[in-house]
């Protein structure tokens, strides 16, 4: 049987994917160098997730390949035979690609291009998912009619996207992105390229703010896992702009790799899908932080500060709709509910 490939198997994403392949009897091999440590510092390392990885499971095989180094990836492809490919390394924070843009678009960027290289040379058939992020549209949604209300920003009801959210016929172009949302976009396009120029069966997930109880949160990464640490320790937490009424859809990391199985099984070429917690599963900031305090009884350490970060998303909900009609039988197991209460009795252990 031909094995399973996941980058950035320690993170988030990466490793609810192996360990959902790992249940099953697969083979997965795992690329992870740890680079969210050097982005975000030692409380964002994902050692303890890969560690736990290769103890827990045989068929869990570790390599610590950085993604922009194309001659150690295709001697890996040489020396394998895999038929998914989950690509979610990534640089993944607004903040942090100002800092080093070198190093930014290298792993996003180039480090997706090394990938779709060694698919179109090694293994054809493959089914290549590809981790993207809403953060290509840039700060179009942030264009749309919106609505203060209370607690939140709403778009207004008289609007195609206030039933379902944001489809895929949002334009990336003529938009502010921040450079993480730019090198984030020079990848989501590659990938749709090598999907149509070669044939490839590539999908790219334009994902939301994607959770869970592994999430390695840090201030610049990760909010509902990085606020309910803030809360239950007291460390203070920093609110930037649109008066904490911005609001996130969540997707549970298992539910978004339920979707990369159902497009495993049944592969397309080239396509896109935005993928999030639609109107099952989202939040604004006041109304996490509210919750988290409610949950715990602990009052959160709350600073505002009214510059919004750039690129930023006011208001953000996904409309999954598309991928729901190409693959009807997956949905949701996680509502915002359950995605809070995990994340609590998880950091509680």
């Amino acid at each position: 049987m031909k094995k399973i490939l996941i980058t950035g198997s320690g993170g988030l994403v990466g490793s609810e994917a192996a360990r959902f392949y790992l249940k099953r009897g697969r083979t997965v091999v795992g690329v992870d160098n740890d680079m969210r440590k050097y982005y975000f510092g030692e409380e964002a390392s994902t050692e303890w997730n890969v560690k736990e990885l290769a103890k827990e499971y045989p068929n869990y095989e570790r390599q610590e390949i950085d993604v922009r180094d194309f001659e150690k990836l295709k001697e890996l492809f040489k020396e394998n035979e895999f038929d998914l490919i989950v690509h979610a390394a990534a640089q993944p924070s607004h903040d942090w690609a100002a800092r080093e843009p070198f190093v930014d678009f290298g792993t996003n960027a180039l480090g997706t291009l090394n990938m779709l290289e060694a698919l179109r040379q090694y293994a054809p058939e493959a089914a290549f998912v590809f981790v993207s992020t809403n953060k290509v549209y840039g700060d179009s949604p942030n264009r749309l009619p919106l609505v203060e209300l209370e607690t939140r920003y709403e778009i207004d009801k008289s609007h195609e996207f206030y039933e379902r959210g944001i489809d895929e016929t949002m334009s990336i172009d003529q938009s502010l992105h921040s450079l993480f949302g730019v090198s984030k976009a020079s990848a989501d396009l590659l990938v749709q390229e090598y999907g149509r120029y070669f044939g490839l069966k590539t999908v790219c997930f334009r994902a939301g703010c994607i959770t869970g109880s592994r999430h390695s949160g840090a201030e610049l990464h990760g909010f509902l896992a990085y606020l309910a640490k803030c809360v239950l320790t007291g460390k203070k937490y920093y609110i930037y702009g649109y008066k904490a009424k911005q609001v996130r859809d969540n997707i549970h990391a298992r539910d978004l790799v339920a979707a990369f199985d159902a497009f495993y099984k049944a592969p397309r070429s080239a396509e896109v899908y935005n993928i999030g917690g639609s109107r099952v599963s989202n939040i604004s900031m006041t109304e996490a932080i509210e919750r988290f305090e409610a949950e715990t009884g602990k009052k959160a350490n709350v600073e505002y500060l009214d510059k919004a970060r750039i690129g930023d998303h006011i208001w953000y909900i996904s409309d999954v709709s598309k991928f729901k009609s190409h693959y009807p039988d997956w949905d949701y197991k996680y509502d915002i509910d359950a995605i809070i209460k995990e994340i609590l009795e998880n950091l509680r252990v």
